[in-house]
């Protein structure tokens, strides 16, 4: 149910999105019972099928009242075409409309970030995070994954025939087969990794922010969108 805001509302956060970043805050910070957090999300609850059923987010993609339909201007390097930033505009942000394809960041560009300057962004100072995150179902224990986190990544469940062609082809043209390309390299070519479960897409909204609203120091707001962010200063004597 939305709420209605009036005034007198007031809290010790308020998390403006509620897609990816802004449910983990919300889970992290409602930990502390001693604080009141409110998320204030642009679009609609995330309780339509489409969200929850996997094959269903190819219905959400151009669908307006869950998505955010961007796109970029045309440029040289598009050959002056305008290309799709589709971005989730519902609890749980891009996470209940994506492909579920979980993919980390690939290790050289973390160590680059950190080679110029931003500590603690190398590939040995975040994996610990992937790793917290991660409830990886399946596959071999290795320093790479977690089993602990909220987000459940699972291998694919569906082998066609008409992948593993592709894959013996990549082979074929000299790619390395890789069953983990979350693990020691990403290099090469093999099935995606999914946020799924039982059947069931494992977005952020799902796995982080509706257990934090059991809490009861949370406040959820949908179609509620920002206009604007102001800082009230007191004037000092």
């Amino acid at each position: 149910m939305q709420s209605t805001a009036s005034d007198a509302d007031t809290y010790d956060y308020v998390i403006v999105g509620s897609g990816a970043a802004g449910s983990v805050l919300a889970g992290r910070l409602t930990e502390d019972p001693g604080v009141t957090v409110c998320v204030l999300e642009a679009g609609p609850q995330d309780n339509h099928p489409y969200i929850h059923v996997p094959g269903g987010f190819i219905k959400l993609l151009f669908n307006e009242k869950f998505t955010w339909q961007f796109k970029t201007e045309p440029s040289e390097g598009t050959a002056g075409r305008q290309i799709p930033t589709t971005q989730g505009r519902t609890l749980g942000g891009s996470s209940s409309i994506n492909g579920m394809v979980y993919n980390r960041g690939q290790r050289a560009d973390f160590d680059n970030w950190a080679q110029r300057g931003n500590r603690g962004w190398g590939y040995v100072d975040i994996l610990p995070y992937f790793k917290r995150s991660e409830r990886r179902i399946g596959g071999e224990d290795n320093p790479y994954h977690g089993r602990e986190g909220r987000i459940p990544v699972t291998d694919m469940d569906w082998i066609h025939p008409v992948s593993e062609a592709f894959i013996a082809g990549a082979v074929g043209m000299g790619l390395p087969r890789n069953p983990d390309y979350n693990g020691a390299s990403q290099a090469g070519v093999g099935y995606f990794q999914r946020a799924i479960q039982n059947g069931w897409r494992r977005g952020a909204a799902r796995m982080f922010l509706h257990p934090a609203r059991a809490r009861g120091n949370l406040d959820v707001r949908t179609n509620a969108r920002a206009a604007a962010i102001l800082r009230l200063l007191e004037r000092m004597a």
